[in-house]
C-alpha cells in the first residue's frame, strides 16, 4: 500500500489488476490483502489513492470514519472470514464531519439533523480534548480541525479494539495489525500515525 500510494503521489499509477482476467479470477472468491476503514469523502477513493486493483482491498466507509456496529461487524468479517492481516483506518484533513463536530459546539450553532448529530457524537470527545475553549465556550475558528481529526482517528482505533474481541485477539496472536493514517488531500499522501500490532515488511 505504501508503494501504491507513492506511485499515486508521483502521478505514475500502474492501475493494476483491473482487467477482464482479474474479474474472471475473482468471480467466485476474494482474498483481499488488507481492509480499509475510511471516510466517505469523495476524495478518498481507496483503490485509487493506494493504486490497487479489484479484490485487493476490503473497504468500509462512512462520514468521518465513525465506528459503529455495522463497521465493526464488517471489519470482523474481513479478519475472521477473509483473514486479512492488516486494517488501515484512514482519516484526512478538511474532513466535513470533523468540521461539523467542531461547529456544533460553537456558541451560535444551529441544530443539526438527527442522524448527522448522532454520527458526529463520537467525534465530540476529541473536540473537547483539543478544542480551544474560552470560559467554557468553544471557539470554532481557533480550533484546529486537523488536530481534532488526528485525535478522533486514535479514538476510533481504541474503540475498535475495545469493542471487538475478535480483532484484539488477532492482534495479540500476531496475525493482524491496525494502522491509523492521515491522508493529505493536496499532496495525495497517506501518512501513518499509529500502529497497533506487528506488520510484515514484505
Amino acid at each position: 500500500m505504501v508503494r501504491g500510494n507513492e506511485r499515486f503521489v508521483a502521478g505514475t499509477p500502474s492501475h493494476p489488476r483491473q482487467d477482464v482476467e482479474r474479474r474472471t479470477e475473482l468471480a467466485f472468491v476474494q482474498e483481499p490483502h488488507a481492509a480499509l476503514f475510511g471516510c466517505s469523502d469523495s476524495r478518498l477513493a481507496a483503490e485509487i489513492i493506494f493504486d490497487k486493483g479489484i479484490g485487493d482491498l476490503f473497504v468500509v466507509r462512512n462520514a468521518g470514519q465513525v465506528a459503529s456496529d455495522s463497521v465493526i461487524g464488517s471489519l470482523e468479517y474481513a479478519v475472521g472470514v477473509l483473514h486479512v492481516p492488516l486494517i488501515v483506518v484512514l482519516g484526512h484533513d478538511s474532513c466535513g464531519a470533523v468540521r461539523a463536530a467542531i461547529d456544533s459546539l460553537g456558541p451560535d450553532a444551529a441544530p443539526l439533523p438527527a442522524h448527522i448529530n448522532s454520527l458526529i457524537a463520537k467525534i465530540l470527545p476529541a473536540v473537547h480534548r483539543v478544542g480551544h475553549f474560552h470560559d467554557g465556550v468553544l471557539d470554532p475558528e481557533e480550533t484546529d480541525s486537523q488536530v481534532v481529526g488526528r485525535e478522533h482517528l486514535r479514538d476510533t482505533i481504541a474503540e475498535l479494539l475495545e469493542a471487538s474481541e475478535l480483532i484484539s485477539d488477532a492482534i495479540a496472536a500476531g496475525t493482524l495489525a491496525v494502522v491509523g493514517a492521515n491522508y493529505r488531500l493536496l499532496e495525495g499522501r497517506a501518512e501513518p500515525d499509529i500502529v497497533v500490532g506487528s506488520i510484515d515488511p514484505a
